[in-house]
């Protein structure tokens, strides 16, 4: 059995053999002061220490000082690094700025200020969610969000008076079919193809990146579906359940396709329609896994608040542990996730209980060494 003692200058690692303990020196070590500053400053802000942080430097082994100095942090509106690199990074959506498979001709209202304003909606309720210690579970299923005058436009919203740096909180966002992550325009866009939606690709956007499976890759002869949905001769939806009809392609796609189906009243711009591009009418029910049947994205957020919300915080917990250290999480790490879960119902789900299950963890406070 092995156990890790923490002391103010050394880690050791309890080694009990035969019931006799040797005590040997662990590869942790504790941070220095400024280190630990520097590492807190970057996790949070994604930029270096302030003076107060550095004036507390000599003392953050102290864990109300780094509590203090933690929820002060929190607060400051540099957390903006932090939702733009970590949220960036966990929902895929960090170099959608350079996008450009859009057709414009068939698209003209996707200007790079609407394309520049997609990218900044996740950060602006990301931000929010940190700054007002809101809890982790609005991400999906709240109903605000944020947008500017381009991206108010695109969503049928009241456009706020100004210019494009112009934005504003909308808390009921729902009366317009958006609110939360899964309808936000950026991911319905990057999951998209040029000229037609991809329920592929945005029911795996939900799996992977919310849900945190594990999907292979397809196999290489995968056929290609056309390109553009208003020269098929038949709906998507009917492609799909044929493509899957291949043994090759069956198990994986069982396991996200219909995600992606039910979002299929959101265009390849993630603009809400009733008609495809060739006008058939548009279907969005879809028999999700188990045989739980759910329509539109306020289905899928359901199904996720009934059946799958344990996947989606786990999912949370481990992305964040991974972007604090900068690392995988490794199997010893495994307790102190356990307890970053389990705080979170006591703490409603705020993420502050996140953070501050990290940021007094052994693998935070120490760097490893040869």
């Amino acid at each position: 059995m092995v156990s890790v003692l923490i002391s103010p200058k050394f880690c050791y690692r309890l080694d009990l053999i035969d019931g006799a303990a040797t005590r040997t020196a662990s590869p942790y070590q504790p941070l220095s002061g400024y280190a630990l500053a520097s590492r807190l400053s970057y996790f949070l802000w994604a930029s270096m220490p302030d003076d107060d942080l550095l004036a507390a430097a000599g003392s953050l082994h102290k864990k109300d000082v780094l509590l203090a100095q933690t929820r002060r942090m929190l607060k400051d509106p540099r957390v903006r690094g932090m939702a733009r690199e970590f949220g960036g990074n966990w929902l895929d959506f960090r170099r959608f700025e350079q996008h450009n498979a859009v057709d414009r001709e068939r698209f003209p209202a996707f200007t790079n200020d609407l394309r520049q304003a997609m990218f900044e909606e996740p950060v602006r309720l990301m931000e929010d969610v940190i700054r007002n210690d809101r809890s982790i579970l609005d991400l999906i299923y709240g109903n605000d969000t944020f947008v500017n005058p381009s991206l108010a436009k695109h969503y049928g919203m009241p456009v706020p008076a100004g210019d494009e740096s112009r934005w504003v909180h909308v808390d009921d966002a729902g009366r317009y079919g958006r609110g939360g992550l899964f309808t936000m325009a950026v991911f319905l866009t990057q999951n998209a193809h040029g000229l037609r939606t991809s329920p592929v690709k945005r029911g795996y956007w939900v799996v992977r990146r919310v849900l945190g499976e594990t999907i292979p890759p397809p196999p290489p002869s995968v056929p290609e579906l056309p390109k553009d949905e208003s020269k098929m001769d038949r709906p998507l939806r009917e492609m799909l359940a044929a493509h899957r009809a291949n043994p090759a392609c069956a198990a994986c796609h069982a396991r996200f396709d219909a995600f992606g189906l039910a979002f299929e009243n959101f265009g390849p711009v993630g603009e809400r329609r009733e008609s495809d591009l060739a006008g058939r009418h548009i279907d969005v029910e879809a028999a999700l896994p188990g045989g739980i049947q759910a329509s539109g994205a306020a289905g899928v957020r359901e199904y996720v608040r009934q059946h799958r919300q344990d996947d989606y915080l786990d999912t949370v917990s481990r992305k964040l542990w991974a972007y604090a250290l900068n690392r995988s999480p490794i199997l010893p790490d495994d307790v102190l996730l356990q307890e970053m879960r389990a705080r979170l119902p006591a703490n409603g789900y705020r993420f502050s209980s996140l953070v501050e299950t990290i940021v007094t963890s052994s693998p935070f406070l120490n760097r490893r060494t040869e």
